[in-house]
């Protein structure tokens, strides 16, 4: 392990940011808090090579939401271990992207403004009044100082309290299938047992507009429980070192790791309804299928008690699909109409 080296950030405004001359640079990027006189301050470190190119780079985010920690451990260990001699392009680290929901521990950013940041990336966005609060105006910093920059973009996630995943890096279909192509290969390089690809419905979505704009995109979900999955940050730090590789912006050689080494990768596409198992009542959930498993259509794969009715039978959870489990239900306790399980149509 390197020696612990104290490093002075620089607090600046948006505006103030240099992310284009040569060299590293460490910033807390502050945004003007909603409650407090003071600001809310985003870690930033970006490094610039000498043959950086308007508009190229890779950025990586940790905590879009805040109980989500493979992310932010992963990219600090890589702020520590990237070598600015060994940068050509640009490489932004964001390990704490929402500050306000990190700080509460909570999906959405529940102290200020209760809004969840995945789900932000709307127009208007930090722009009208109706949605100025801390969190959208962290996604209209990410639209107006980050997307310029950039044209690869890794977004890390795990499943907090809500979900238990099989670890898997993530991304929607896009309809450039050239696009496509290179995103489903920076993807394996995560090396995880899964590749999901997944609805790109939901409005509001990081991942969504930037593959949208044509950034170069993959998710993650690395980890469960708001905890910290070591086999997840291992996956997360390999993925993102490997796309600033592949994608000319540090050099170096690298090796496959994990499944994307063993040949053992499932891709699951998960983008319709019949994958995704839905709780009709409140009740504690007990998953009976390991995620990573293969079902068959029918196969019950967890049961939905009920308490106050304690003589009744559980409900199935019924696999609509053949398939392999992807995703349970983390904590016991589940509303109706949570999506207690998904399975994944496993594609060729």
């Amino acid at each position: 392990m390197a020696p612990f080296r104290p490093i002075f950030r620089t607090i600046v405004q948006p505006d103030r940011l240099d992310l284009e001359s040569p060299g590293r640079r460490d910033y807390w990027v502050a945004l003007e808090h909603d409650s407090i006189w003071g600001d809310h301050l985003i870690p930033l470190t970006v490094f610039v090579g000498p043959q950086a190119k308007p508009g190229e780079g890779i950025v990586a985010f940790g905590a879009n939401h805040g109980n989500e920690y493979e992310g932010p451990v992963a990219l600090k260990h890589l702020m520590g271990e990237i070598d600015i001699d060994a940068v050509t392009g640009r490489v932004i680290l964001i390990p704490v992207l929402n500050p306000a929901a990190f700080l509460a521990g909570t999906r959405e950013s529940v102290l200020d403004d209760g809004v969840n940041l995945n789900r932000a990336f709307v127009e208007g966005a930090g722009v009208s009044a109706s949605l100025a609060g801390i969190t959208h105006r962290i996604a209209a910093f990410v639209r107006r100082s980050i997307w310029p920059q950039v044209h690869v973009v890794i977004d890390l996630h795990s499943g907090g309290n809500v979900a238990r995943f099989a670890l898997c890096a993530s991304y929607h279909p896009p309809e450039n299938t050239e696009l496509g192509k290179r995103i489903d290969d920076t993807a394996r390089w995560f090396g995880t047992p899964v590749v999901m690809i997944y609805q790109n419905q939901t409005p509001g979505l990081l991942p969504s507009e930037a593959e949208r704009i044509g950034k170069i995109t993959v998710g993650t979900e690395l980890g469960w429980g708001a905890a910290v999955n070591a086999e997840g940050v291992r996956y997360g730090r390999h993925g993102v070192l490997a796309a600033a590789i592949h994608h000319g912006q540090l050099n170096g050689t690298i090796e496959p790791i994990g499944h994307h080494k063993a040949g053992t990768q499932k891709t699951l596409e998960i983008v319709d309804r019949e994958c995704y198992v839905t709780a009709p009542f409140g009740g504690h959930y007990e998953p009976i299928v390991e995620c990573g498993s293969r079902v068959k259509r029918g196969q019950t794969i967890g049961l939905l008690h009920d308490f106050d009715h304690i003589d009744a039978e559980p409900w199935g959870a019924i696999a609509a699909i053949d398939g392999v489990v992807l995703v349970h239900a983390w904590t016991a306790t589940v509303p109706r109409g949570q999506h207690v399980a998904v399975v994944g149509r496993e594609m060729q």
